[in-house]
């Protein structure tokens, strides 16, 4: 947000210019006869994002193992209310430009900002079922899912087939990695970055080697929860042997036997975390911290000075993105959920009440990470996506008003004790 604001801030200045050119400065990396030349812009859109993306295939990846979506019952809400939130607005964006190249731009309202969107129902988790936390971000998880595939399939041009038959090339060794037990990241870090440059050739956008790349990182752990209890077990005893005075055990730590027991205690503890997790917590807070910022400071500017603010609230891009991400989220989620439950294909999560679900689906037109990107690859005329920029601001600031007062006003979470809430485990409450 503050990254946001500050871009906008800097385009409207003084600076503005100097901003504008500086993200379009070209970077060259390679080695010899091989460079590799994009501007900045480009390296953080199509460079920096990969690891965005990356994150949310651990995350889709985690919620398919043990979450949200690990069984059809659980999954289904979150995936239908996901489908009638890219369908609905996908549809009055057409309706709106139906014809010419604004017509591009039907993929822009159909993503869900994660950070956005979670992040305002966690500061009202004093008012709201926990519940409704998880279901959200299963959506949200859902629709970056749908996004990406919208991303790889219809704004996808000039494919070359050598440089993609390169890339499922190293899709393969990755997965055979997988298979073979390998669990040290350097070799899914190095073939990564080559999936990376081989899909950039390929006409295939780059950051979709992301996802790919996210679903052959293994998964399960080197030990049990038994395995390291029995470790556990084993390290205790090894530490009271070798520290019988219980005078001297303030000091153990100086001993090169006890030094030894603290390390194998370390490895244990990661032993007991699958690759998958540490990669996701490893990258939570650079994605968070870095390359969220970096991407709105690069891409979220709008110079009003260059716009006609009214007029350019009153163009078929700007009214599409702002009506499909505002009314298109909250009617799609809402009604693709009702019908889901009506026809008891699903159910609404333990706590979570009708006024609850109508307020997340009015968050769920925050979309503005996913829809930028999106808008980028949409058009190739300036004014198109100065005029989306401006739908997919306001859109969000809207939904994210919308929301919040629906949820401070809505009723106090339903207790059902009988009914555990899903998600929740016994080691929950340790971690």
């Amino acid at each position: 947000m503050g990254t946001t604001v500050a871009a906008l801030i800097l385009s409207n200045s003084m600076w503005g210019d100097y901003a504008r050119h500086f993200w379009e400065q070209p970077l060259h990396i390679g080695i010899g006869t091989w460079q590799l030349k994009l501007s900045l812009h480009s390296w953080i859109n199509d460079g920096l994002m990969t690891l965005f993306f990356l994150l949310v295939g651990l995350e889709l990846k985690r919620e398919i193992l043990v979450g949200e979506l690990a069984s059809f019952r659980d999954a289904s809400l979150p995936v239908v209310a996901a489908i009638g939130g890219m369908i609905v607005p996908a549809l009055i964006y057409h309706v709106l430009n139906a014809d010419g190249p604004t017509a591009q731009g039907w993929g822009i309202p159909l993503a869900t900002d994660i950070a956005f969107a979670v992040g305002i129902l966690v500061l009202l988790s004093w008012r709201i079922p926990a519940n409704l936390i998880i279901s959200l971000t299963a959506l949200a998880i859902v629709d970056d899912l749908g996004a990406v595939l919208i991303i790889a399939i219809f704004y996808t041009h000039d494919i070359s087939l050598m440089a993609l038959g390169g890339a499922a090339g190293i899709f393969f060794l990755l997965i055979i990695l997988n298979q073979g037990g390998i669990r040290h990241p350097l070799p899914y870090a190095l073939l990564g970055i080559v999936l990376w440059v081989t899909l950039l050739k390929s006409g295939v956008h780059a950051t979709v080697s992301g996802v790919l790349l996210a679903l052959t990182i293994p998964a399960r752990s080197a030990f049990t929860l038994r395995n390291l209890e029995q470790r556990l077990t084993q390290l205790q005893s090894a530490l009271h042997s070798e520290v019988a005075d219980p005078d001297a055990r303030e000091h153990a730590l100086g001993c090169p036997d006890i030094a030894t027991v603290a390390e194998n205690l370390e490895r244990a503890a990661r032993a007991v975390q699958s690759p998958q997790q540490h990669m996701e917590h490893t990258l939570s807070p650079w994605v968070a911290f870095l390359v969220i910022p970096l991407f709105a400071l690069s891409n979220a500017a709008i110079d009003f000075h260059a716009i006609e603010l009214g007029q350019t609230l009153s163009r078929p891009v700007t009214m599409g993105v702002m009506l499909g991400l505002v009314l298109g989220k909250f009617i799609g989620i809402s009604c693709f959920s009702w019908l889901a439950i009506r026809l008891r294909i699903a159910r609404l999560p333990s706590g979570v009440g009708w006024w609850h679900l109508l307020g997340a689906a009015w968050l769920a037109g925050i979309g503005f990470t996913m829809s930028l990107f999106i808008s980028q690859l949409a058009f190739k005329d300036p004014v198109l996506v100065e005029q989306a920029k401006v739908g997919i601001l306001f859109a969000s600031l809207i939904a994210a008003v919308c929301g919040l007062v629906w949820l401070l006003v809505a009723k106090s979470p339903v207790r059902d004790e009988s009914r555990p809430a899903r998600g929740q485990r016994p080691l929950d409450k340790l971690a």
